[in-house]
């Protein structure tokens, strides 16, 4: 499970897209978002350095 605070996402279609875009690294991906905290967790087999590549390339960088 990895988790991520990305503070750029703040509606439903930025849920969205995160989602769109972590699927599209793993299909089976499981992926839970909190709005209100900027939260996702995404249960994956996919690095974290991959993940955090894709997100950064959506718009939605990862607060380190």
């Amino acid at each position: 499970m990895q988790e991520f605070h990305l503070p750029d996402m703040t509606c439903g279609h930025c849920v969205a897209t995160i989602t769109k875009t972590v699927q599209a690294l793993d299909p089976q991906a499981q992926i839970q978002t909190d709005l209100p905290s900027h939260q996702v967790r995404i249960d994956t087999q996919t690095s974290r350095d991959a993940l955090i590549a894709s997100l950064t390339e959506a718009g939605y960088p990862p607060a380190l």
